[in-house]
Protein backbone atom coordinates (compact mmCIF):
# COMPACT_ATOMS: atom_id res chain seq x y z
CA UNK A 1 0.00 0.00 0.00
CA UNK A 2 2.99 2.64 -0.91
CA UNK A 3 0.50 5.10 -1.82
CA UNK A 4 -1.94 5.33 0.59
CA UNK A 5 -1.38 7.34 3.98
CA UNK A 6 -0.56 5.94 7.01
CA UNK A 7 -3.74 6.59 8.82
CA UNK A 8 -4.52 2.91 10.09
CA UNK A 9 -3.04 0.13 11.18
CA UNK A 10 -5.00 -1.79 8.74
CA UNK A 11 -5.42 -5.85 9.19
CA UNK A 12 -3.88 -7.71 6.51
CA UNK A 13 -6.56 -9.04 4.32
CA UNK A 14 -9.18 -8.01 2.27
CA UNK A 15 -12.62 -8.31 1.31
CA UNK A 16 -14.39 -9.45 -2.14
CA UNK A 17 -18.11 -9.61 -1.23
CA UNK A 18 -20.37 -10.01 1.70
CA UNK A 19 -23.60 -12.48 2.37
CA UNK A 20 -26.11 -11.31 4.81
CA UNK A 21 -23.88 -11.21 8.22
CA UNK A 22 -20.90 -12.98 6.56
CA UNK A 23 -17.79 -11.69 4.66
CA UNK A 24 -15.56 -13.41 2.44
CA UNK A 25 -11.78 -12.63 1.51
CA UNK A 26 -9.60 -12.56 -1.26
CA UNK A 27 -8.88 -16.32 -0.14
CA UNK A 28 -12.12 -17.44 0.32
CA UNK A 29 -12.63 -17.86 3.98
CA UNK A 30 -15.42 -16.78 5.90
CA UNK A 31 -16.08 -14.51 8.35
CA UNK A 32 -19.06 -14.10 10.69
CA UNK A 33 -19.23 -10.03 10.91
CA UNK A 34 -20.17 -9.33 14.94
CA UNK A 35 -18.86 -5.65 13.93
CA UNK A 36 -20.89 -4.28 10.95
CA UNK A 37 -18.55 -1.91 9.52
CA UNK A 38 -18.22 0.01 13.38
CA UNK A 39 -22.22 -0.04 13.46
CA UNK A 40 -22.62 1.13 10.16
CA UNK A 41 -24.39 -2.12 8.05
CA UNK A 42 -27.06 -2.02 9.72
CA UNK A 43 -29.10 -4.44 7.29
CA UNK A 44 -25.55 -6.39 6.81
CA UNK A 45 -24.55 -7.09 3.36
CA UNK A 46 -25.83 -7.28 -0.01
CA UNK A 47 -29.41 -6.89 1.56
CA UNK A 48 -31.52 -7.52 -1.56
CA UNK A 49 -34.40 -4.81 -1.47
CA UNK A 50 -31.28 -2.29 -0.27
CA UNK A 51 -29.37 -3.37 -3.39
CA UNK A 52 -32.88 -2.95 -5.26
CA UNK A 53 -33.10 0.80 -4.13
CA UNK A 54 -29.82 1.70 -4.60
CA UNK A 55 -29.43 0.11 -8.42
CA UNK A 56 -32.51 1.90 -9.43
CA UNK A 57 -31.48 5.46 -7.99
CA UNK A 58 -27.97 5.51 -9.54
CA UNK A 59 -29.78 4.22 -12.80
CA UNK A 60 -32.33 7.21 -12.22
CA UNK A 61 -30.40 10.18 -10.38
CA UNK A 62 -27.02 10.24 -8.07
CA UNK A 63 -26.91 13.68 -7.25
CA UNK A 64 -27.62 17.19 -7.76
CA UNK A 65 -26.43 19.29 -4.84
CA UNK A 66 -28.23 21.53 -2.23
CA UNK A 67 -28.81 24.61 -4.36
CA UNK A 68 -32.15 22.84 -5.62
CA UNK A 69 -35.12 20.84 -3.76
CA UNK A 70 -34.52 17.40 -3.14
CA UNK A 71 -37.27 15.09 -2.81
CA UNK A 72 -36.00 12.24 -1.81
CA UNK A 73 -34.25 14.49 0.86
CA UNK A 74 -37.74 16.00 2.31
CA UNK A 75 -38.91 12.36 2.46
CA UNK A 76 -36.33 11.47 4.68
CA UNK A 77 -36.23 14.93 7.05
CA UNK A 78 -39.72 13.78 7.24
CA UNK A 79 -39.17 10.37 8.32
CA UNK A 80 -36.72 11.02 10.95
CA UNK A 81 -38.70 14.18 12.37
CA UNK A 82 -42.02 10.92 12.60
CA UNK A 83 -39.22 9.16 14.66
CA UNK A 84 -37.82 11.63 16.76
CA UNK A 85 -40.24 14.40 17.48
CA UNK A 86 -37.64 16.82 16.27
CA UNK A 87 -38.30 19.35 13.84
CA UNK A 88 -35.89 19.88 11.62
CA UNK A 89 -33.11 18.36 9.70
CA UNK A 90 -29.14 19.13 8.51
CA UNK A 91 -27.86 16.11 5.85
CA UNK A 92 -24.24 15.79 5.54
CA UNK A 93 -21.66 13.00 5.12
CA UNK A 94 -20.34 11.34 8.72
CA UNK A 95 -20.69 11.40 12.18
CA UNK A 96 -17.83 14.00 12.54
CA UNK A 97 -19.87 16.67 10.38
CA UNK A 98 -23.11 15.84 12.30
CA UNK A 99 -21.23 16.59 15.00
CA UNK A 100 -19.15 19.61 14.01
CA UNK A 101 -22.96 21.08 12.68
CA UNK A 102 -24.40 20.76 16.37
CA UNK A 103 -21.40 22.41 17.88
CA UNK A 104 -21.97 25.49 15.34
CA UNK A 105 -25.79 25.41 16.51
CA UNK A 106 -24.78 25.72 19.86
CA UNK A 107 -22.14 28.93 19.14
CA UNK A 108 -24.57 30.45 17.14
CA UNK A 109 -27.30 30.04 19.80
CA UNK A 110 -24.86 31.33 22.26
CA UNK A 111 -23.86 34.11 20.62
CA UNK A 112 -27.47 35.23 19.80
CA UNK A 113 -28.37 35.44 23.94
CA UNK A 114 -25.26 37.56 23.80
CA UNK A 115 -23.16 35.31 25.25
CA UNK A 116 -19.59 36.37 23.02
CA UNK A 117 -17.41 33.06 24.54
CA UNK A 118 -20.10 30.36 24.58
CA UNK A 119 -19.09 27.05 26.02
CA UNK A 120 -20.34 23.48 25.47
CA UNK A 121 -20.39 20.55 28.49
CA UNK A 122 -18.79 17.48 26.98
CA UNK A 123 -17.90 14.35 28.94
CA UNK A 124 -15.02 12.25 30.25
CA UNK A 125 -13.92 9.39 27.52
CA UNK A 126 -16.63 10.66 24.65
CA UNK A 127 -16.04 10.29 20.79
CA UNK A 128 -17.15 12.99 18.88
CA UNK A 129 -14.63 13.07 15.34
CA UNK A 130 -11.43 14.08 14.27
CA UNK A 131 -11.80 17.32 12.90
CA UNK A 132 -10.45 20.13 14.92
CA UNK A 133 -13.57 21.10 16.98
CA UNK A 134 -15.18 17.63 17.27
CA UNK A 135 -11.62 15.98 18.23
CA UNK A 136 -11.24 18.90 20.90
CA UNK A 137 -14.75 17.79 22.19
CA UNK A 138 -13.39 14.13 22.48
CA UNK A 139 -12.44 13.46 25.60
CA UNK A 140 -9.44 11.02 24.40
CA UNK A 141 -5.75 12.63 25.25
CA UNK A 142 -4.37 10.15 22.73
CA UNK A 143 -6.38 10.91 19.75
CA UNK A 144 -5.43 14.55 20.54
CA UNK A 145 -2.06 14.41 21.20
CA UNK A 146 -0.06 16.78 18.15
CA UNK A 147 -3.15 18.51 17.17
CA UNK A 148 -2.75 21.27 19.26
CA UNK A 149 -3.49 24.01 19.88
CA UNK A 150 -7.06 22.31 20.26
CA UNK A 151 -10.39 24.51 19.98
CA UNK A 152 -12.04 25.77 23.14
CA UNK A 153 -14.73 26.47 24.36
CA UNK A 154 -15.17 23.40 25.83
CA UNK A 155 -15.82 22.42 29.76
CA UNK A 156 -15.00 18.52 30.67
CA UNK A 157 -16.95 16.27 33.31
CA UNK A 158 -17.23 12.56 34.33
CA UNK A 159 -19.41 10.62 32.61
CA UNK A 160 -23.00 9.68 34.54
CA UNK A 161 -22.24 12.03 36.75
CA UNK A 162 -25.40 14.45 37.15
CA UNK A 163 -23.44 16.43 40.33
CA UNK A 164 -20.76 17.03 38.14
CA UNK A 165 -22.84 18.84 35.71
CA UNK A 166 -24.92 20.83 38.50
CA UNK A 167 -21.26 22.02 39.93
CA UNK A 168 -21.12 23.27 36.29
CA UNK A 169 -24.07 24.91 36.36
CA UNK A 170 -23.84 26.85 39.52
CA UNK A 171 -20.36 28.03 38.43
CA UNK A 172 -19.76 28.71 34.58
CA UNK A 173 -22.05 31.73 33.03
CA UNK A 174 -20.61 31.12 29.48
CA UNK A 175 -22.39 27.60 29.04
CA UNK A 176 -25.13 27.36 26.41
CA UNK A 177 -25.24 23.48 25.96
CA UNK A 178 -24.21 19.88 26.73
CA UNK A 179 -23.24 16.99 24.06
CA UNK A 180 -23.65 13.07 25.23
CA UNK A 181 -23.45 10.08 23.90
CA UNK A 182 -26.16 8.10 25.44
CA UNK A 183 -23.61 5.56 25.41
CA UNK A 184 -20.01 5.75 24.70
CA UNK A 185 -19.12 3.26 22.10
CA UNK A 186 -14.94 4.43 21.13
CA UNK A 187 -15.00 5.10 25.20
CA UNK A 188 -15.99 1.37 26.12
CA UNK A 189 -19.50 0.90 25.65
CA UNK A 190 -20.96 2.85 28.58
CA UNK A 191 -24.27 3.69 29.41
CA UNK A 192 -25.42 6.35 30.76
CA UNK A 193 -28.20 5.65 33.70
CA UNK A 194 -31.76 7.05 32.42
CA UNK A 195 -32.28 8.79 35.74
CA UNK A 196 -29.08 10.42 34.18
CA UNK A 197 -30.20 11.66 30.97
CA UNK A 198 -33.53 12.61 32.73
CA UNK A 199 -31.46 14.54 35.04
CA UNK A 200 -29.46 16.27 32.37
CA UNK A 201 -33.12 17.15 30.52
CA UNK A 202 -34.10 19.09 33.12
CA UNK A 203 -31.02 20.78 34.10
CA UNK A 204 -31.06 21.99 30.33
CA UNK A 205 -34.29 23.12 30.36
CA UNK A 206 -33.78 24.88 33.72
CA UNK A 207 -30.64 26.83 32.87
CA UNK A 208 -32.24 27.65 29.05
CA UNK A 209 -28.83 24.95 27.92
CA UNK A 210 -29.38 22.97 24.73
CA UNK A 211 -29.37 18.97 25.18
CA UNK A 212 -27.20 17.95 22.28
CA UNK A 213 -27.29 13.98 22.04
CA UNK A 214 -24.89 12.32 20.16
CA UNK A 215 -26.35 9.05 18.52
CA UNK A 216 -23.72 8.21 15.80
CA UNK A 217 -22.94 4.84 17.14
CA UNK A 218 -26.36 4.24 19.36
CA UNK A 219 -28.84 5.16 17.02
CA UNK A 220 -30.73 3.72 14.68
CA UNK A 221 -32.45 0.47 16.24
CA UNK A 222 -29.78 -0.53 17.84
CA UNK A 223 -30.12 -0.52 21.09
CA UNK A 224 -34.20 -1.60 20.47
CA UNK A 225 -35.46 1.92 20.72
CA UNK A 226 -35.25 4.25 17.12
CA UNK A 227 -32.98 6.53 19.12
CA UNK A 228 -30.74 5.18 22.80
CA UNK A 229 -31.89 8.50 24.44
CA UNK A 230 -35.67 7.18 24.30
CA UNK A 231 -35.19 4.55 26.64
CA UNK A 232 -35.08 7.24 28.86
CA UNK A 233 -38.20 9.46 28.02
CA UNK A 234 -36.68 12.25 26.92
CA UNK A 235 -36.37 14.73 23.80
CA UNK A 236 -33.14 16.54 22.82
CA UNK A 237 -32.40 19.70 21.33
CA UNK A 238 -30.34 18.53 18.95
CA UNK A 239 -29.18 14.91 17.71
CA UNK A 240 -26.48 13.48 15.34
CA UNK A 241 -26.84 11.07 13.50
CA UNK A 242 -24.47 8.67 10.81
CA UNK A 243 -23.06 4.84 10.82
CA UNK A 244 -26.06 2.80 10.34
CA UNK A 245 -28.55 5.06 8.62
CA UNK A 246 -27.31 4.56 5.50
CA UNK A 247 -26.53 0.86 5.71
CA UNK A 248 -22.75 1.48 4.54
CA UNK A 249 -24.05 4.59 1.97
CA UNK A 250 -22.34 7.89 3.80
CA UNK A 251 -24.99 9.74 5.36
CA UNK A 252 -25.19 11.65 8.51
CA UNK A 253 -27.81 14.15 9.94
CA UNK A 254 -27.98 16.69 12.44
CA UNK A 255 -31.48 16.96 14.04
CA UNK A 256 -32.99 20.17 16.14
CA UNK A 257 -35.77 20.95 17.69
CA UNK A 258 -37.35 23.30 20.16
CA UNK A 259 -34.96 26.40 20.76
CA UNK A 260 -32.36 25.31 18.36
CA UNK A 261 -34.73 25.26 15.28
CA UNK A 262 -34.35 28.20 13.24
CA UNK A 263 -30.70 28.83 14.78
CA UNK A 264 -29.18 28.23 11.41
CA UNK A 265 -30.78 30.05 8.43
CA UNK A 266 -29.29 30.23 4.73
CA UNK A 267 -25.54 30.90 4.69
CA UNK A 268 -24.93 29.35 8.26
CA UNK A 269 -24.04 26.17 6.86
CA UNK A 270 -24.13 23.86 4.67
CA UNK A 271 -22.41 20.56 2.51
CA UNK A 272 -22.01 19.76 -0.93
CA UNK A 273 -22.52 15.97 -0.91
CA UNK A 274 -24.82 16.00 2.07
CA UNK A 275 -28.38 14.69 1.81
CA UNK A 276 -27.96 13.81 -2.28
CA UNK A 277 -30.79 11.56 -3.51
CA UNK A 278 -28.69 8.42 -3.68
CA UNK A 279 -27.73 8.12 -0.22
CA UNK A 280 -31.48 9.58 1.01
CA UNK A 281 -32.93 6.66 -0.36
CA UNK A 282 -30.19 4.40 1.50
CA UNK A 283 -31.77 5.78 4.23
CA UNK A 284 -35.19 5.22 3.67
CA UNK A 285 -35.27 1.78 2.84
CA UNK A 286 -32.43 1.32 5.87
CA UNK A 287 -35.54 3.02 8.21
CA UNK A 288 -38.34 1.15 6.17
CA UNK A 289 -36.95 -2.77 6.32
CA UNK A 290 -35.82 -2.47 9.95
CA UNK A 291 -39.79 -1.51 10.56
CA UNK A 292 -41.05 -3.88 8.40
CA UNK A 293 -38.66 -6.53 9.69
CA UNK A 294 -38.84 -6.06 13.50
CA UNK A 295 -35.15 -5.38 13.08
CA UNK A 296 -35.47 -2.71 15.90
CA UNK A 297 -36.77 -5.28 18.35
CA UNK A 298 -34.90 -8.09 17.35
CA UNK A 299 -31.89 -5.89 18.32
CA UNK A 300 -33.34 -6.02 21.66
CA UNK A 301 -33.99 -9.85 22.09
CA UNK A 302 -30.43 -10.28 20.21
CA UNK A 303 -28.72 -8.05 22.71
CA UNK A 304 -30.14 -9.70 25.59
CA UNK A 305 -29.67 -13.47 24.41
CA UNK A 306 -25.88 -12.74 23.54
CA UNK A 307 -24.93 -11.08 26.74
CA UNK A 308 -26.71 -13.74 28.96
CA UNK A 309 -24.94 -16.51 26.49
CA UNK A 310 -21.43 -14.83 27.49
CA UNK A 311 -21.96 -14.17 31.23
CA UNK A 312 -23.08 -17.74 31.37
CA UNK A 313 -20.17 -18.78 29.53
CA UNK A 314 -17.95 -16.66 31.34
CA UNK A 315 -19.27 -16.56 34.81
CA UNK A 316 -16.41 -17.13 37.30
CA UNK A 317 -13.68 -16.55 34.82
CA UNK A 318 -11.17 -14.70 36.29
CA UNK A 319 -9.62 -11.59 33.83
CA UNK A 320 -13.59 -10.80 32.96
CA UNK A 321 -14.32 -7.25 34.32
CA UNK A 322 -17.80 -6.79 33.11
CA UNK A 323 -20.18 -7.52 30.10
CA UNK A 324 -22.78 -4.57 29.70
CA UNK A 325 -24.04 -3.08 26.33
CA UNK A 326 -27.83 -2.00 25.20
CA UNK A 327 -29.64 -4.31 22.36
CA UNK A 328 -26.59 -5.03 19.39
CA UNK A 329 -24.36 -2.73 21.40
CA UNK A 330 -22.08 -4.72 23.54
CA UNK A 331 -18.85 -4.51 25.03
CA UNK A 332 -17.13 -7.56 27.17
CA UNK A 333 -14.22 -5.86 29.44
CA UNK A 334 -10.97 -7.84 30.38
CA UNK A 335 -8.95 -6.65 33.26
CA UNK A 336 -6.23 -6.71 30.59
CA UNK A 337 -4.80 -5.37 27.29
CA UNK A 338 -6.80 -7.70 24.90
CA UNK A 339 -5.68 -5.99 21.47
CA UNK A 340 -4.48 -9.23 20.00
CA UNK A 341 -7.90 -11.07 20.53
CA UNK A 342 -8.64 -9.18 17.06
CA UNK A 343 -6.23 -11.03 14.91
CA UNK A 344 -7.13 -14.57 16.87
CA UNK A 345 -10.87 -14.17 16.23
CA UNK A 346 -9.81 -13.44 12.73
CA UNK A 347 -8.28 -16.60 12.74
CA UNK A 348 -11.53 -18.22 14.00
CA UNK A 349 -13.54 -16.60 11.08
CA UNK A 350 -14.93 -13.91 13.50
CA UNK A 351 -14.76 -9.77 13.01
CA UNK A 352 -14.42 -7.94 16.28
CA UNK A 353 -12.99 -4.90 17.45
CA UNK A 354 -10.86 -3.76 20.87
CA UNK A 355 -11.74 -0.63 22.32
CA UNK A 356 -9.91 1.15 24.94
CA UNK A 357 -7.39 -1.53 25.24
CA UNK A 358 -9.08 -3.54 27.19
CA UNK A 359 -13.17 -3.97 26.18
CA UNK A 360 -14.04 -6.22 23.13
CA UNK A 361 -17.07 -4.35 21.15
CA UNK A 362 -20.04 -6.17 19.18
CA UNK A 363 -21.77 -4.63 17.15
CA UNK A 364 -23.76 -7.15 14.33
CA UNK A 365 -26.00 -6.31 11.92
CA UNK A 366 -29.37 -5.97 13.24
CA UNK A 367 -30.60 -8.71 10.90
CA UNK A 368 -28.17 -11.12 12.48
CA UNK A 369 -30.44 -14.38 12.92
CA UNK A 370 -30.43 -16.53 15.70
CA UNK A 371 -28.03 -19.34 15.00
CA UNK A 372 -25.26 -16.45 13.94
CA UNK A 373 -25.81 -15.00 17.39
CA UNK A 374 -25.05 -18.49 18.75
CA UNK A 375 -22.32 -18.77 16.42
CA UNK A 376 -20.63 -15.50 17.85
CA UNK A 377 -21.22 -15.97 21.52
CA UNK A 378 -19.54 -19.73 21.06
CA UNK A 379 -16.85 -18.69 19.48
CA UNK A 380 -15.90 -15.65 21.37
CA UNK A 381 -16.95 -17.14 24.71
CA UNK A 382 -13.75 -19.81 23.65
CA UNK A 383 -11.32 -17.37 22.41
CA UNK A 384 -11.69 -14.94 25.55
CA UNK A 385 -11.08 -18.54 27.99
CA UNK A 386 -8.58 -18.87 26.19
CA UNK A 387 -6.93 -16.04 26.28
CA UNK A 388 -7.46 -15.21 30.28
CA UNK A 389 -5.51 -19.09 30.95
CA UNK A 390 -9.32 -20.15 32.44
Amino acid sequence: MPHLMNTYARLPLAFVRGEGSWLVDLQGKRYLDALAGIAVNTLGHGHPALVKALSGQVARLIHTSNLYRIAEQEQLADRLAGLSGMDEVFFCNSGCEANEAAIKIARLFGHHKGIDAPAVVVMEKAFHGRTLATLSATGNRKAQAGFEPLVGGFVRVPFDDLAAVEAVAQHNANVVALLIEPIQGEGGINVAHNEYLQGLRRICSVRGWLLMVDEVQCGIARTGRWFAHQHAGIVPDVMTLAKGLGSGVPIGACLVAGPAAGVFTPGNHGSTFGGNPLACVAALTTLAVIEADGLMQRAAVLGERIRGGLREGLVGVAGVVDIRGDGLMIGVELDRNCSELVTLALDAGLLINVTVDRVVRLLPPLTLSDSEAEQVVAILTRLLRRFVGA
